[in-house]
């Protein structure tokens, strides 16, 4: 929030910020740290990690998972606890907990309701939803603004005071209810004056099979390869010393490197059969190296001293640990019928053979992988050719586990998706591999740079957004006459997008969000130096509830009527996902995207567990385990990232 108090320094000859030979700054501070660095200290990134961990491994040992089906529904399911984990998140990096945010969606449903019933026996106001929407949003922010206060003027934790409010909420749904319409559902938002407007904002659906999109498969790969690029692209120009004058040729280089990717792309589509894929990956692998090379002489400069390969002790026991456990992953493969009938249907719990062998076999060579790339990280403190050979070693094993799972798999997600996958990722390895080893890394600020890598991250990121909404949302004539299962994106994803974006805005980008992690780490010192504390807070319990006045909306709209009972509990899920989203129970430390991410790995396991055809009993152990592990992983992540500065 406030400037480096700046001191004298010794007058020295100034060093162009974006030249290799700049000095690093003695301020730990100012000290430059890498992109990847960077990275890990997010707060989020540990869940992102353990998104796609849990992605993959439900996708392994699901049908149902990685279709689009499964997608939208996965989001769906994470929608009320994504709006409230944002929300709950944003509040407890401000240092307090909100325990009646679960009941306060139910008490908001119900209170709309309430209002557009037919007077008289049907114990309702007679309202219009124009005029019921807006009370109800009202109450909800009185009832955030009283806890504010409460918390304020009493001094008391905001845990004592906001359970309170919870038993009230929770007593009045029950007793109301019960005294106005003699029972404990409340119904039906059908019934109200407006609502074919207001069902179009809180519950409008569109079904995925009613609209078709020829193109949709070439905008798609366009978009998710370019969008990958850019941000490979954005890394090197991120992690390598800037040239000061430009190599033309290089960029000659980089553009016929571009061309034929392009027409490796083109051969893969165009052709069927092995001969013609292995065709197209070669020339996309070829072409690719030629790309990064162009890419890196026209922007990057030459490194001088390489070393020679010196494998010391650690790297070697490194890479000794790795080739067993590589060894034990193959033997473990080979040691179940793969392709039997029987394997689908016989269990090991909790699974069956077949999700058993891949799960087993995942385990163990993913610990091949990130011992290999501890080795790397190993070699990188002897010299760059020793890093750039134990870092073409990990490309090869990456390459050969995907060889060897499309030997060994029948299943046309593991031949074909996994293997892709997999030798893009080894291919990007190498590449990273060849371009570390010709140039020089960054040892120092270069704004220009990182400018123009946040630009390519931005424009990445979009196009992987648009290529993923394109795959989703629309299907083709094809599919349609092999009669696909049908799919829906609800407008409740929509808002819980809008929401996490909104968010994530305020709380990186305006005065409030700087507050917000200044009351949250320290209270009185935020004071000190001019931080409305007070208001901060309640304000942030007014966000909260808020969201749950709004998560109360679409679940009136999804079902047209509500329980008594409705919300109740829930606010320890919603401190869960914030938790996995790496934001911290003492406060001034998390993100709203880490807690959007948390919410949708608990509905990855809500969808997951049934899926896998588990017993749907063993959430709970699955959620904590969930937790434990998250929360062990983000410190551990960030104690290392921040002793990396160092």
């Amino acid at each position: 929030m406030s400037d480096v108090t700046s001191t004298p320094a010794p007058v020295t000859v100034p060093t162009p910020a974006h030249s290799p030979t700049a000095p690093a700054p003695r301020d730990e501070r100012l000290a430059y740290r890498g992109p990847l660095q960077r990275l890990l200290i997010r707060p989020e990134i540990g869940a992102a990690i353990g998104a796609v961990a849990i992605w993959i491994f439900f996708w392994a040992v699901s049908g149902p998972f990685g279709t689009a089906g499964g997608w939208l529904s996965t989001l769906d399911v994470a929608t009320f606890l994504g709006i409230m984990a944002v929300a709950v998140a944003m509040l407890m990096i401000g240092g307090e907990f909100d325990l009646s945010s679960g009941a306060n969606t139910g008490a908001m449903a119900m209170l709309t309701i309430m209002l557009i019933r037919e007077t008289g026996d049907l114990g309702g106001a007679g309202l219009n939803f124009w005029i019921a929407i807006p009370i109800s949003f009202a109450v909800a922010m009185a009832i955030g603004y009283f806890n504010g206060w409460m918390v304020e003027r009493t001094r008391l934790p905001s845990f004592i005071v906001t359970l309170a409010t919870f038993f009230v909420l929770k007593g009045l749904k029950q007793g109301l209810s019960k005294l106005l319409i003699g029972q404990i559902e409340v119904g039906d938002t059908r019934d109200g004056a407006g609502y074919e407007f207001w069902r179009k904002v809180f519950a409008a659906e569109w079904q995925r099979n009613d609209h078709q999109l020829e193109s949709r498969d070439a905008i798609y790969t366009i978009a998710i390869l370019s969008g990958v690029a850019m941000l490979m692209l954005a890394l090197y120009e991120m992690h390598f010393a800037a040239r000061e004058k430009k190599n033309s040729g290089g960029l000659i280089e980089f553009l016929i490197g571009l061309v034929g990717v392009v027409a490796g792309v083109l051969v893969l589509h165009r052709t069927d059969g092995s001969g013609g894929n292995l065709l197209g990956i070669v020339v996309i692998g070829v072409a690719s190296l030629i790309a990064v090379h162009g890419f890196s002489t026209w922007r990057f400069q030459p490194v001088a001293d390489r070393g020679g390969l010196s494998l010391n002790s650690a790297v070697i026991r490194s890479i000794a640990i790795a080739a067993v456990l590589g060894l034990v992953a193959v033997i473990v493969a080979n040691a179940f019928d793969a392709n039997g009938p029987e394997s689908k249907e016989r269990l090991i719990f909790p699974f069956t053979e077949q999700g058993f062998r891949a799960t087993l076999f995942g385990l163990l060579a993913i610990g091949c992988v990130v011992m290999v790339m501890i080795a790397a990280t190993q070699a990188n403190r002897v010299n760059k050719t020793t890093k750039t050979a134990v870092s073409l070693l990990l490309a090869a094993v990456i390459a050969g586990f995907a060889l060897f799972i499309r030997s060994q798999s029948a299943s046309v997600k593991f031949r074909s998706e996994a293997f892709g996958v997999m030798l893009a990722i080894a291919l990007m390895v190498a590449c990273w591999a060849i371009v570390g080893f010709l140039f020089a890394e960054r040892r120092s600020v270069d704004h220009r740079a990182d400018k123009i890598g946040s630009r390519l991250i931005t424009a990445g990121l979009t196009l992987l957004m648009i290529g993923l909404a394109v795959k989703l949302l629309f299907t083709t004539d094809a599919q349609i006459a092999n009669k696909i299962p049908p799919a829906k994106l609800s407008i409740r994803v929509v808002w819980f997008l809008a929401v996490t974006a909104a968010a994530t805005w305020v709380l990186g980008r305006t005065r409030f969000g700087s507050w917000t992690f200044a009351v949250g780490g320290n209270q009185d010192a935020a004071r000190q130096i001019g931080v409305p504390a007070a208001r901060t807070k309640t304000q942030l319990f007014m966000i909260v509830s808020g969201a749950a006045w709004l998560v109360g909306l679409l679940i009136a709209f999804r079902v047209n009527a509500v329980q008594a009972g409705t919300g109740n509990g829930e606010e320890f899920e919603y401190i869960i996902a914030a938790v996995v989203g790496g934001t911290l129970l003492t406060g001034g430390y998390g993100t709203a995207l880490g807690a959007a991410i948390g919410a949708i790995i608990m509905a990855m396991s809500q969808q997951g567990i049934p899926n896998a055809r588990w017993n749907s009993d063993w959430r709970s152990l699955f959620l904590g385990a969930i937790l434990l592990t998250a929360v062990i992983a983000n410190r551990s992540i960030r104690t290392r990232a921040e002793a990396s500065r160092r």
